[in-house]
């Protein structure tokens, strides 16, 4: 067996041009390959067969020739020059990766996930065990991560908030995520605390309730930045699951989008 020349002298060769073909003359080609000049059409092996002696190329009986054109593919065929391959914003998929290269593009400009801080608020909330005596399980601390992270975020944190104003403006203040994403209070109850949160926090309500039921009381706001820190945004999801779900689609994933 030949050993493989050294890494200092090995070469890679670009594949030559066919030779030009003449009037009436035909060539073998591999799928996929450059035509050569003067081809006009392909004619598929399982359609055509080769006499030996002569040399000549015959179309099999009953199978269709090759009409000007036939399987070939021509420069642009898919896209031109200067043509938008995807539009900005879209997420990068093993699809996107595969057209990016067959584009003969070897670097892409990204912008990272989006980091989202869940805070799930309501004391009644159970977290373990079968429901009773005035306490719920938890349906949406173990929904929402993993949807968060299907609509292209990543969640940093994931914490329970009691029904108390102090706890729940530290918390908003203090977390350093892109979004925050909070479970229940949205509403005007007696334990609804988080429009006062946000107010103490110098937040601006973009969207403080939407007619449709369920998930009325869903709002949108966006949290001032401070010295280096960036303004971020926070995402009040109400506390009933079904409602929740409808925030969720409404104003979270445009905005993880």
């Amino acid at each position: 067996n030949a050993s493989p020349p050294p890494a200092s002298t090995a070469r890679r060769t670009a594949p030559s041009s066919p030779a030009p073909l003449r009037a009436g003359a035909a060539a073998p080609i591999a799928t996929g390959a450059r035509l050569p000049a003067g081809a006009t059409a392909v004619l598929r092996r399982e359609h055509g067969a080769t006499d030996p002696a002569t040399g000549t190329l015959h179309v099999r009986s009953a199978a269709p020739g090759a009409a000007p054109g036939t399987d070939i593919r021509v420069q642009g065929h898919e896209c031109r020059t200067g043509d938008p391959l995807l539009p900005a914003g879209a997420t990068v998929t093993p699809a996107v990766l595969g057209l990016a290269a067959a584009a003969g593009h070897d670097r892409l400009r990204v912008h990272r996930r989006p980091t989202v801080e869940l805070l799930v608020l309501g004391d009644e909330l159970l977290t373990s065990g079968l429901p009773g005596d005035g306490r719920v399980r938890d349906a949406l601390g173990p929904l929402l991560p993993p949807w968060l992270h299907a609509l292209g975020a990543e969640v940093t944190g994931h914490h329970r908030v009691p029904d108390a104003a102090a706890p729940l403006t530290e918390a908003v203040r203090r977390s350093p995520a892109d979004v925050v994403v909070t479970t229940g209070s949205t509403a005007a109850g007696p334990v609804d605390f988080l429009h006062r949160a946000l107010r103490a926090n110098g937040a601006e309500l973009l969207v403080d309730s939407v007619a449709v039921r369920p998930g009325h009381p869903m709002l949108l706001a966006a949290l001032p930045g401070t010295g280096p820190r960036p303004a971020r945004h926070l995402v009040g999801l109400p506390g009933n699951p079904l409602a929740a779900v409808a925030g969720l689609v409404t104003l979270a994933a445009p905005l993880l989008g």
